[in-house]
């Protein structure tokens, strides 16, 4: 399991609407959270170890509605 973390900057009034989709509808999502500065929310999710990372956010959170912008991190150790 690969774990990802995405920044995404959402349309104007948009933010709540684009969390509250990407629970509902992206089953790796697993965390969302509101944020300030230059990105709306962040986004925790879990990969299976050969998913495409760059495939699915594009195909998966870039499509939600109200979603401007993403910057993804991706992580190799999580530490206890």
């Amino acid at each position: 399991m690969q774990t990802i973390f995405i920044h995404v900057k959402c349309e104007l009034g948009q933010a709540y609407q684009v969390a509250d989709q990407a629970v509902l509808e992206v089953e790796q999502v697993s965390e969302v959270h509101s944020t300030s500065g230059q990105y709306d929310l962040l986004m925790k999710c879990y990969l299976a170890e050969n998913q495409d990372v760059g495939h699915f956010v594009t195909s998966k959170i870039q499509m939600l509605k109200g979603v401007k912008d993403t910057f993804t991190l991706i992580t190799f150790k999580a530490f206890t």
